[in-house]
């Protein structure tokens, strides 16, 4: 008996970033279990095609370093408080993730080997390489950069082929599509046309990152059930930043 072939897709190793917000369906703070296993069906669904992932996932959900800083926290303690955020959300997925038969590994760029490993570029590779997730916590281990930055950083380190931005939105538009109905997505954008119209993709650092890299980015909405997957077998709405 012949087996059914699996989708193709263009891919084999991507990065999935997504915002801790992602993680809070509509509760307002914190994570939301149906909204984080919804995520982790999506994210089975990809890597039972047989695509390598990465992830990188925000803190906002939990602490955003910069709205303590505003607040009067010295940025570093704020933006070290966000890091440990981003911890909790990745240990989160991985147990959604886990429950899916999903081999999944949490890799902190600030070390803390009682939870998850430290980052080591060969060892994440060869995770990869063995058929696992790898969900990149804790940004680069740094104050004053953004978990963007972090996913473009790793995304380049890990040899991936694209960065997909899940979002609430189906792509980039020219202004803010839940405040204007005549707002109009692009199809494809370039990196210079992001940064110079501050379009709202990735913070500017991360942006140009990615440029220099030559790293596509595509921006889609996850909130679209097999959106994910549909991308990768080139179908659904998005748009593509690139060169």
């Amino acid at each position: 008996m012949s087996k059914t072939a699996a989708p193709r897709t263009s891919f084999k190793r991507v990065m999935l970033k997504i915002s801790g917000e992602a993680l809070m369906g509509e509760q307002g703070f914190g994570l939301h279990p149906p909204t984080v296993e919804r995520i982790a069906d999506e994210v089975k669904n990809v890597h039972d095609i047989g695509v390598e992932i990465c992830m990188v996932i925000g803190g906002g959900n939990i602490f955003r370093g910069l709205q303590g800083s505003a607040q009067g926290m010295e940025r570093t303690t704020a933006d070290y408080m966000g890091m440990l955020a981003t911890v909790m959300n990745a240990l989160a997925m991985q147990s959604a993730l886990e429950a899916r038969s999903v081999f999944t590994r949490v890799i902190s760029a600030i070390p803390m080997d009682q939870v998850c490993e430290p980052y080591i570029r060969r060892r994440a590779v060869r995770h990869l390489e063995k058929n696992r997730v790898c969900i990149f916590a804790a940004g680069t281990g740094n104050p004053y950069f953004t978990t963007d930055t972090a996913a473009t950083l790793r995304a380049s380190e890990m040899a991936c082929e694209v960065i997909f931005k899940g979002t609430k939105v189906d792509g980039v538009y020219d202004k803010d599509p839940s405040k204007n109905t005549d707002a109009v997505r692009f199809d494809t954008v370039t990196y210079n046309e992001v940064l110079a119209k501050r379009l709202a993709v990735m913070d500017a650092s991360a942006i140009a990152l990615a440029r220099d890299n030559g790293l596509p980015i595509i921006v889609f909405s996850l909130d679209e059930p097999g959106g994910f997957k549909g991308i990768l077998a080139g179908k659904g709405k998005y748009t593509k930043v690139t060169e």
